[in-house]
């Protein structure tokens, strides 16, 4: 090896073993293999003459070289090269374990694109030896120089005991790196496996989906590394993706929770098929629905995951990186486990729900039949064989069995709700709820809360949630009686029912749909009403879709003598008597009585005739029916309001003016009290006394 003319008298082999020892020393003192390499070169240069120092390592996953360039004359730390190893002096040496010397580098014919490579750093001469350690081949080592003949043979006693030494520090430097890679692997992989059991037991202990969610994405993004996780599930309202639940604290507000998704999107493929998607957005169609709100949020790489359980497609779990960092097998196949525990969350949740759901529905349509029950039914069943009560009956029998909307029309107490009733039983719907709402008889104020119930808060007394009739009568009847008294400013939330089966709680922006038959009675005049401007033409004719006439008593009187067996029957076995006849003469007192309250009118006076007998012989109490002279209907119809105005105002008398309470005028005619202060307002009725 060449000498500088300025090197002292000193005896070179005590200089080259004096650097031997610093090797063993400087590679006592670095584990971290750049810091490594860089102190090497720096002690190397005092005895070793060289321009160019180069590390070559073996990759055994690749079987190829690649190339550090440690040191040059310009700079040091020189990109990494890789070459095949039949394309590198280096691949030579590790094969061979052979060191190589070449004197002039212009006289070398192979390895072109290496000897180029070293032309280009100035160098004429070189020599390359292995680095090899009782463990492993590592590579080699080469010394550059600017000289042609710098290396002679013996030379290489002393660079391959150097060679050893580095190759010792190398391979002590690569355990500690993989070690530390290894230690940061565990790291993450004892991570995942701990967010894996949160996550668990989050599921096994949790029920509320919002909650969970919000866990679940909070914690994905921490381990992921990534900058946005959210959740999708389907919205049955809107046919599209709706998020659950979002954390992507750099988002620019585009994807928010609530946000829909539509399914011709990335989002809406993995939900329909099923099949995973990871890859990078910005290649996709920017026109696409998920790729054009990703792109627009900075996402360049996204991992969709399908919520899978029991065979069915739940949702989809969708993570996203803003960086170059596209997402590896493994961070795949983490998310398909997570996407397995966050489906089984899911369907639990929902599983729940529903039957909470069907629970609470349950539990509200057994109060609204308690509620019938304990109420005074008119009827037991529809009684009477006269041409007109038959042809509205025939009626009933022919609507029944569709889903069409009913208008029952006739006058109070004709038995509007018993028809109604019939219609219900006679229908598909006959197992599920029929639900009733007297629209006159409900402060208007809460009647809007009665038929679509309410949120907590909504309003002043609204100390929790109510659902509406509408909801209670999900899948099955409701009936609105007096459907006229409905205010105008609440007749067109009735007409968005009527036609698109869906409406608001009071105080709630969520839309809810139901499946409810419509059926509504009144005993106003709706087409003179709208006349009037006082009910909205369009909701009138989307309620005469099917209108069916209650004929009254005085239309029938046929079928008195057998309402009057009815109901002494009914009376007598409540009342625990036994009553068989009644007189010509009652009876026909009772038949030639106009009734202005029809048929609730009679069962009235029927029950209280059960009361005061004491035999087997009916005494109707004759001072509370009024004989008339047979007529034809047109008279009956004109002296129809004096006679019910007559008929309120003896009962008013008789009962001291008290119109509530048991004994009050409105239990006697069979009223709610409402009804008749409505009916009193109506007939212009005023306590004069």
């Amino acid at each position: 090896m060449a000498e500088d003319a300025s090197t002292p008298t000193a005896n070179p082999k005590d200089s080259r073993y004096r650097l031997l020892i610093e090797v063993a020393e400087s590679i006592s003192l670095h584990s971290d293999l750049p810091a490594l390499l860089h102190d090497l070169a720096a002690r190397l240069r005092q005895v070793a003459s060289f321009q160019t120092l180069w590390l070559v390592l073996h990759d055994p996953q690749r079987n190829t070289m690649r190339l550090h360039v440690l040191e040059t004359a310009d700079r040091t730390d020189r990109d990494v090269h890789e070459r095949t190893i039949d394309d590198a002096p280096s691949g030579l040496v590790w094969q061979t374990q052979q060191s190589l010397i070449v004197v002039d580098i212009a006289k070398e014919s192979r390895y072109p694109a290496a000897i180029n490579f070293l032309k280009g750093l100035g160098i004429q001469s070189f020599c390359v030896l292995p680095l090899t350690t009782a463990h492993c081949r590592l590579g080699a080592i080469g010394f550059g120089s600017a000289q042609r003949n710098a290396y002679a043979p013996e030379d290489l006693e002393f660079l391959e005991q150097v060679g050893r030494q580095v190759a010792v520090a190398i391979d002590n430097a690569l355990r500690h790196q993989d070690a530390r890679a290894l230690h940061r692997q565990v790291q993450h992989e004892r991570d995942l496996l701990l967010s894996l059991l949160d996550l668990n037991n989050r599921i096994a202990s949790s029920l509320d989906l919002a909650e969970l969610f919000k866990t679940i994405s909070t914690n994905l993004r921490r381990v992921m590394h990534c900058d946005s996780v959210f959740i999708c599930l389907p919205d049955s309202a809107s046919q599209k993706l709706r998020v659950y639940a979002l954390d992507f604290p750099s988002s620019k507000g585009l994807i928010q929770e609530e946000t829909l998704i539509s399914m011709d999107g990335l989002h809406g493929m993995v939900y329909r098929t099923g099949k995973p998607w990871t890859g990078n957005i910005r290649v996709l169609d920017a026109s696409q629905p998920g790729a054009r709100l990703a792109i627009a949020e900075g996402i360049n790489f996204a991992c969709i995951m399908p919520l899978v359980s029991r065979n069915r497609v739940l949702g989809v779990l969708s993570v996203g990186r803003k960086g170059d960092l596209s997402f590896s097998s493994d961070d795949c196949e983490f998310l398909t486990q997570v996407a397995g525990q966050v489906a089984i969350a899911v369907d639990n949740a929902l599983e729940h729900r529903e039957v909470t759901e069907s629970r609470e529905q349950l539990e509200k349509q057994r109060h609204y039949l308690q509620e019938e029950i304990r109420a005074e039914h008119n009827f037991e069943e529809i009684i009477g064989q006269s041409r007109v009560l038959k042809q509205a009956l025939g009626q009933v029998e022919t609507v029944a069995p569709t889903d069409s909307t009913v208008l029952i029309l006739g006058e109070t107490g004709t038995g509007k709700e018993l028809v109604a009733r019939a219609i219900h039983n006679l229908s598909p719907r006959r197992d599920h709820t029929f639900v009733k709402v007297n629209c006159a008889a409900i402060p208007l104020g809460l009647l809007e809360s009665e038929l679509f119930g309410h949120e907590k808060g909504a309003f002043t007394g609204a100390i929790s949630q109510r659902i509406g009739r509408f909801e209670a009568a999900h899948r099955g009847t409701l009936f609105l009686d007096e459907v006229g008294d409905i205010p105008p400013e609440l007749q067109p939330k009735l007409l968005r029912v009527l036609q698109e089966q869906e409406f608001e709680r009071l105080g709630s922006t969520k839309t809810i749909r139901v499946d409810v038959r419509m059926v509504a009675a009144t005993s106003r005049d709706l087409r003179e009403m709208v006349a009037e401007n006082k009910f909205r033409s369009d909701l009138y004719y989307r309620l005469n879709v099917f209108p069916i006439s209650v004929p009254p008593l005085r239309e029938r009187p046929e079928d008195i003598p057998l309402l009057v067996r009815h109901f002494t029957e009914k009376y007598a076995r409540r009342m625990n008597k036994r009553i068989e006849t009644i007189t010509e003469g009652a009876m026909a007192a009772l038949t030639g009585y106009a009734w202005p309250g029809n048929v609730r009118e009679l069962q009235n006076i029927v029950e209280r005739a059960v009361i005061v007998s004491s035999g087997h012989e009916l005494k109707v109490p004759l001072d509370d029916v009024k004989k008339t002279a047979p007529s034809d209907a047109p008279a009956a119809a004109v002296t129809l309001e004096a006679a019910e105005r007559e008929h309120i105002l003896r009962t008013l008398r008789e009962t001291g003016w008290t119109i509530g309470g048991p004994v009050g005028a409105a239990a006697r005619l069979g009223m709610k009290r409402t009804t008749l202060q409505y009916r009193m307002k109506r007939l212009g009725i005023t306590n004069s006394k």
